[in-house]
């Protein structure tokens, strides 16, 4: 089959999983899958290690040029429109999602991308991606829970919003 007898839905899963192997390859090569490279970032008092900030640098540099770019298009090139986020203020449920976020980066020195990407080191060091990602769906897990218990309380009480924001 080619690219022209592809449904659009086998398009947009076959451009993100390209995607997904270039995020792997790139976090494999700047070796964020490694906690110990990210805690040593991480580490101001010790032994700093700040080859971190070029991968920071250099996604920001990118991101910052081709964002505008990109959104000056109509509509994506594999979806009917382009969905960006309409909340434009800090709450204290994103503040404290950034905090527990950071918190738990800063002691396992995982994150979700590189935890999934060791994935691919097994049966070796992807063992401890083993451990991280179910505590990682089981937080993910109750933070949805809880979202959707604050949200139906909220609208109990008011009387709107639909649950389908949600997504």
């Amino acid at each position: 089959m080619n690219a022209d007898e592809a449904s659009p839905l086998e398009r947009a899963l076959l451009a993100a999983f390209g995607a997904g192997l270039v995020f792997g390859a790139g976090l494999a090569l700047s070796a964020m899958t490694h906690p110990e490279k990210v805690l040593g970032f991480l580490d101001l008092s010790g032994h700093w290690d700040p080859s971190l900030l070029l991968v920071l640098g250099s996604a920001t540099g990118i991101a910052g040029i081709a964002f505008p770019l990109i959104l000056r298009r109509k509509a994506p090139l594999l979806m009917p429109g382009f969905e960006v986020p309409s909340a434009t203020r800090i709450d204290p449920r994103l503040a404290f999602g950034a905090l527990l976020f950071g918190l738990g980066w800063g002691i396992s020195g995982y994150c979700p991308g590189p935890a999934i990407a060791l994935l691919a080191a097994l049966p070796g060091s992807g063992r401890e991606a083993l451990l991280f990602l179910p505590a990682l769906l089981i937080g993910s897990w109750i933070g949805r829970w809880s979202a959707l218990a604050s949200v139906s309380k909220w609208s109990l009480e008011t009387g709107g919003l639909p649950l389908a924001n949600l997504g």
